[in-house]
This record gives structure tokens, sequence and C-alpha cells, in this order.
């Protein structure tokens, strides 16, 4: 090997390693013998705002990881983008051991622990996020959340519950507010029917699949006063409310949109664009993408995610 060929090699790797994104680890909270953490990803390019996106994975509150491929993917994509990116553990509250014991009958007690559980987990996570925003770089008024499915549902429920001075969000800074909230596949989970905001929820832009009968597209009841309230009823609240907010509808597809993240980087940025312009807008599409094929997560429902 030449010596010319031996050094444009060295300056390759030299360049791949400064474009290397840096992941850092920080543990935002102990809750009992576990310890939950977050892992940093810092862009190389940050965007003029400093904006910081808290992702939450998903996984039916049973399964799924801040390191698993769809988190580290879509964290990637977004520090690709400008943002920081913060992939964040939370507790997972409906256990195999769990709902192979009790049954399907008691999915929405589960359901119930599980998301409660979540929340305090965000809700403790944005606490530590704000604590540390100067040694991150990022912008307090400009953190938003994002998740797949469960995470989804997470990020959604933990603004309701600040929105209602819910105590699962209790850890939240008193000052704190989601520049914006963007789930993929994700609902709210109301008792007693109660579904209104006692004060209006940071813009919101819903991705979800028509199809969808795991994280269902329009709702879901537990019993007579539970309901997990899905991204096409939540459009309907926002509009009679006027709360900002978009929706991509994805006709014919189910479940599998909670991992388009990483291929709707333009939508995500435009929406966070326009927030960031102080703009309320609303924006209701139907969409096909000829890439984004059904699979088996539209032909299940949430029991299915169990059997």
């Amino acid at each position: 090997m030449s010596k010319k060929i031996t050094l444009l090699m060295l300056a390759l790797a030299a360049t791949l390693a400064a474009l290397a994104q840096e992941v850092r680890t920080y543990t935002f909270v102990q809750r009992g013998s576990k310890a939950l953490q977050m892992d940093v990803y810092t862009p190389q390019t940050p965007r003029p705002d400093k904006a910081c996106v808290i992702y939450l994975f998903g996984g039916g509150f049973a399964k799924g990881s801040r390191t698993d491929k769809a988190s580290v993917v879509s964290c990637k994509a977004l520090a690709e983008n400008g943002y920081t990116a913060i992939a964040a553990d939370y507790r997972l509250g409906v256990t195999p051991q769990r709902y192979d014991s009790v049954g399907f009958l008691h999915v929405n007690q589960l359901f119930t622990d599980a998301i409660d559980m979540a929340v305090e987990d965000l809700s403790a996570a944005i606490a530590c996020v704000w604590d540390k925003a100067d040694e991150l770089a990022i912008d307090r008024g400009h953190i938003i959340l994002t998740g797949a499915s469960a995470g989804a549902i997470t990020v959604l429920q933990t603004d309701y519950c600040r929105c209602n001075g819910l105590p699962q969000a209790s850890a939240l800074p008193q000052a704190f507010k989601p520049l914006a909230v963007i789930p993929y596949s994700g609902a709210i989970f109301c008792r007693n029917n109660a579904r209104s905001y006692a004060s209006a929820p940071a813009p919101t832009c819903f991705f979800h699949g028509t199809k969808d009968r795991i994280v269902n597209y329009k709702k879901f009841r537990f019993g007579f006063k539970k309901v997990l309230v899905g991204s096409d009823r939540l459009d309907r609240l926002f509009d009679k409310s006027g709360y900002s907010h978009w929706i991509f509808r994805f006709d014919a597809i189910g479940h599998e949109v909670n991992q388009y993240l990483p291929y709707t980087m333009s939508e995500f940025n435009a929406f966070v664009d326009m927030v960031e312009q102080g703009r309320t807008t609303f924006y209701d599409t139907h969409c096909k993408d000829t890439r984004m094929k059904p699979s088996e997560w539209s032909k299940m429902n949430i029991f299915d995610l169990y059997r």
C-alpha cells in the first residue's frame, strides 16, 4: 500500500470519527434497586434554537428499551437533523408474569398502573434534562416530546397530566411546557371519561395508521369509565377547543406507523419550525407512502400484542 493511499485512509477514518455522534449516559432517577438512565445524542451541527427531543421507546409497556434498534435509529435521525436527542428509560408495568397470571380481563388495571409509572418516569427524566440544560447546551423552552406506541401514549399522557395538574406528573418543573408533542401511534388514557384539558396542551403533531387496533386510531374502552382515546378522537377534541395541531393519517396501515419517525423527519421539522414561529395552525391529511407496507401489525389488536 502506498504512503499516499495510507494517508488518505487515515484522513477518511479521522473524518468519520469526527462525524460520529457523541452519546453520553446519565442516571436520572433511582426506583428501588433500578437506576433509570438516558442516552444523550449530541448533534454535530446543532439547530440554532438548541432544541432537544426526548424520545420514548415502544413495546406495549411490556418490552422495549432505550437501546433497542428502533430507539437508536430514531435518535440518530434526530441528531442528524440538529436536535439533541435523548432516549430515556421508563419502568415496564406490564410484565409477562403479571399478564400471564391475571388474565386479559385485568388489562385495564395493568394499563392504569403501567401508564402512571411511565408518566412518573418521563417527568423525572424531563426534570433532569431541565436541570442539566446548560451542560447539555439546550434551551429549556425548546424541549420536544416524542415516542412510539407505548412511548407515544406516555408523552401524550404526560402533557395531559401536566395540563390537568395530575399527581403522576408532579415531578415536572413548574415552568415546564413542551415546545411540541409528536406521538407516533399514540393515545391518552382517561379515567371517568375525563377527556378535557384544564389548560391548553402543547402544540401536537399526530402520526397514526387508520387501521391501528393495538393503540386504537379512534378509541378503546376499558370497562365503562376508562378509555384509551386515539389520534382520531383527539383530533376532534383539539379542533373543537382550538388547540394547535397537525394529524397525518396513514390510510390502510395499522400499528406500523409507530416506527415511522426516521422516515418523516421532513414533516417533523416542518411542524417544529411552525411552532417556533409562534403560529397556531391546523393541518389534517390522509396520506400514503409506497415505501411503507402493511405487515402483521395491521391485523393485530391490543390483546394479540400480549398473546
